[in-house]
């Protein structure tokens, strides 16, 4: 699909994507492999160089990744991270987690970039680099965007829904009129990528002293990241960085700066946390860093946007192709903006005990940090928090106990449950042979339960638990996929699923 124009030409496009960063890649990777036709706008050059803000993902984007097929990939690019210890007596234990994925893996957001871009270009997203948007407007029918390619030929797309994954300064976002409120956190974080001397002893390094706080992570190619602050060095973003600073900083939070040489890139930038009102605005959506931006404290950065993705992707394809009513798309902003919200209120607390310096401040971390340490319960929520699987979605009144819930990768008879998940479908699982719902099999697999669980549960392709059941019948099952995924053509047999 060709949209070049000269600013008075139009050409339709189901769903338009601006921004390929990983969000933008994940979304318009999922819109495409449903088979939803998606245009993807990127002011940037193509792939121009292995920069990468992020380092770490989580349990949760681990599986939404793993029922895309591109998890084990990754697993085997990037490093496992079992624990990790902050403030010098918090560890962070996570084999416990109840995920396959029961660790943090340590990866270049580049590395992830790379995979997502490579099955969005395999789906057929029609992708348009050095094309930077100059306008949006929106009708009830549908958005007309205007970009300007990399000829600075003027090109006007028109498209039913678009999404804006363009980052902090979201061009998107300033069109449809959102405010961005919030406020800077912490400035002046030097950021700079080196080769060391000395091998640090783990694979993430951090810590936090009264004055300074420091971070290392390998890129996995003999550099490593530093992100490091140092309270006497509170200047503007424009000051000149050098490398001796950031030595500096590295060495008063941990004490020596591991022969550090040979900076490839330096920076010096501040850390904002901010969330827009809302994710949606008619026909308009934000998602990522577009949507919110928070403090780097808990690596949730990245893992935040494409949990954001990966919860509208499916909607937005049920919709386009008319197989759900657009009051689906409401959901996103109910289900995602208060875990955006969460997102930030860990992450700054996170960073504002690293960034303790009275003594009453630096007490309450010692009483924090202990009783996260020894609490199980209250351990178990913070991980769960960070990692992105201790979040449920809002229910219907009177719903079942699961829904909302996120299913982790349990056994079925034939496969893993995010193995049937591959595609962007729906899976039902049912104690019993169930045959009837047998059509549309590119959106629904029915499987049965590997162990003798007897409740029916209706899976969302995004993992969570659409509908539940301790006991149905047939007739009762069919209409549950009926109202979360159009009529199927169904048997009609009435085999009971009675619960134990």
């Amino acid at each position: 699909m060709n949209g070049n124009g000269n600013g008075t030409n139009s050409t339709q496009h189901p769903v338009i994507v601006v921004g390929a960063g990983p969000a933008g890649l994940l979304l318009a990777g999922d819109l495409a492999t449903a088979g939803v036709p998606v245009t993807l706008l990127e002011k940037r050059p193509h792939r121009t160089s292995n920069l990468s803000r992020a380092f770490v993902l989580h349990a949760r984007t681990l599986e939404q990744l793993d029922a895309r097929g591109l998890a084990d990939g990754l697993e085997s690019v990037g490093r496992r991270l079992d624990s990790l210890r902050l403030f010098g007596r918090l560890t962070v234990e996570l084999g416990t987690l109840p995920s396959r994925f029961n660790h943090l893996l340590v990866i270049p957001q580049y590395e992830v970039e790379k995979d997502l871009e490579r099955r969005a270009v395999e789906a057929g997203v029609d992708f348009r680099y050095e094309t930077e948007l100059t306008g949006l407007a929106q009708d009830a029918d549908g958005v007309t965007v205007e970009a300007r390619g990399p000829g600075g030929e003027a090109h006007r797309l028109r498209s039913v829904y678009a999404v804006g994954t363009d980052g902090m300064r979201s061009a998107v976002r300033e069109a449809i009129g959102l405010p961005f409120p919030g406020r800077s956190v912490i400035r002046s974080v030097v950021l700079a990528d080196v080769r060391l001397a000395e091998e640090p002893e783990n694979l993430l390094t951090v810590n936090a002293v009264g004055d300074a706080f420091a971070f290392l992570a390998p890129f996995g190619d003999g550099y490593h990241r530093v992100i490091a602050w140092n309270r006497a060095r509170d200047v503007s973003d424009s000051e000149p960085l050098g490398l001796d600073e950031v030595k500096e900083a590295t060495r008063l939070a941990l004490g020596r700066d591991f022969g550090m040489r040979d900076a490839r890139w330096m920076s010096r930038f501040h850390s904002d946390e901010r969330q827009a009102p809302a994710y949606r605005v008619g026909r308009v959506f934000l998602a990522g860093d577009a949507a919110h931006v928070h403090t780097p404290a808990g690596g949730q950065g990245m893992n935040t946007g494409l949990q954001d993705s990966a919860n509208l992707s499916w909607k937005l394809a049920a919709v386009v192709q008319g197989h759900a009513d657009a009051a689906l798309l409401d959901t996103y902003q109910a289900e995602r903006h208060p875990v955006g919200r969460a997102v930030l209120r860990s992450s700054g607390g996170i960073v504002r005990l690293a960034m303790a310096e009275r003594p009453w401040e630096l007490a309450l971390r010692s009483v924090l940090t202990t009783f996260l340490d020894t609490v199980g319960p209250a351990r178990r929520k913070g991980i769960g928090q960070i990692t992105g699987i201790g979040y449920r979605y809002p229910a219907p009144r009177g719903a079942h106990r699961l829904v909302g819930t996120r299913v982790p990768d349990v056994a079925l008879e034939g496969c893993r449950l995010y193995e049937a998940l591959r595609g962007g479908r729906f899976v039902l699982i049912t104690p019993e042979a169930y045959e009837g719902l047998g059509a549309g099999k590119d959106r629904l697999a029915v499987e049965r339960w590997a162990s003798d669980r007897r409740t029916a549960v209706l899976v969302r392709p995004d993992g969570y638990v659409a509908w539940a059941a301790d006991s149905a019948d047939a007739a009762t099952v069919e209409e549950a996929v009926a109202r979360h995924l159009g009529r199927l053509r169904a048997g009609r047999t009435r085999t009971p699923w009675p619960s134990r």
